[in-house]
């Protein structure tokens, strides 16, 4: 008796497999990828069926998404279509794999500048901040500025996680800003739990503030409180307009604080452990243009030394 491979439109199996695999198994935000690439499966092969599927057409569906994505987005998108086709030749719903030998292409990379401030950007712009007895998101600023936390991590801070003596932060969860009711979440990766150093004086200014807050709940803001990024983002903003110097997102405080610390001579693997990277390779990719003028200065120092040598 021949097998039946299954007939189902492809959108519609992907569709099924991520209910089955990834609802409630997976970050919110993560189970929000998987549903933007069914849409575009959709949208890039609305009459394909599972029996039709075959290197060839599987191969112009990547092609075609590689129009007007770059390579790294469009093998992302290749890499969550993948998972569910391995299952799927498992299950016996495909007699091979549509996926094996795909390539990969994707347009031109946008210039991806970093924008971060530099030494005296900086202090001007966290001297401008309004710091008073009270809480409020001109301190959230200068504790990312301080810090690199990412923006999820800052919110979800909590008095229990301030080690006052050992003049630390214990970052071991995120805050789900994206939904209408946010909560606690993981962090973004394993490695991504850690302690932060802080200086004393940035310790004892937040002991100060938060000792009258509930151990368990945010810092800076009420639980049912919606807190939008786009939001900060344009009050920073518009500080750094005011104050004449490069306009600069949350993120940018963060990118600040790394180029800062490598500027000074900080390692990369003290940078990326700091900043929660899973690796030293992502903060080598991140900060290349800043490791690589580190590096041509090196080269005068080596050269300066090498030529006092009699």
């Amino acid at each position: 008796m021949s097998q039946k491979y299954s007939k189902k439109l492809f959108y519609k199996y992907y569709l099924e497999w991520i209910h089955l695999y990834k609802d409630n198994a997976v970050r919110p935000v993560t189970l929000n990828k998987y549903y933007l690439v069914q849409r575009k499966l959709k949208e890039l092969a609305p009459d394909l069926h599972m029996n039709e599927l075959n290197r060839r057409n599987y191969q112009g569906i990547l092609n075609k998404y590689a129009q007007d994505h770059e390579k790294t987005t469009t093998l992302d998108f290749h890499h969550h279509l993948k998972a569910s086709l391995f299952d799927a030749v498992d299950d016996g719903l495909l007699k091979t794999d549509p996926t094996r030998r795909a390539i990969i292409k994707g347009c031109d990379p946008s210039d991806k500048k970093l924008k971060f401030l530099n030494l005296y950007e900086l202090q001007t712009l966290l001297r401008s901040l309004n710091l008073g007895q009270d809480l409020n998101w001109d301190w959230f600023f200068l504790l990312i500025a301080k810090t690199g936390l990412r923006f999820a991590e800052a919110l979800a801070l909590t008095p229990e996680d301030f080690d006052f003596e050992k003049q630390s932060l214990n970052i071991n969860k995120s805050w789900n800003y994206k939904e209408k009711i946010g909560n606690f979440q993981p962090t973004k990766n394993p490695s991504s739990n850690r302690l932060v150093m802080v200086d004393w004086q940035l310790m004892q200014q937040f002991q100060n503030l938060i000792n009258q807050k509930k151990a368990k709940k945010p810092i800076f803001f009420e639980e049912d409180q919606r807190v939008y990024n786009s939001t900060l983002n344009q009050k920073l903003g518009k500080y750094c307009k005011e104050l004449d110097i490069p306009q600069i997102s949350i993120h940018g405080l963060r990118h600040t604080h790394a180029s800062l610390l490598l500027y000074e001579g900080v390692s990369i693997a003290s940078v990326a452990k700091r900043l929660g990277h899973s690796n030293t390779t992502t903060t080598q990719e991140t900060y290349i243009h800043i490791i690589k003028e580190l590096e041509n200065k090196d080269n005068d120092k080596i050269l300066h030394h090498l030529s006092q040598l009699r």
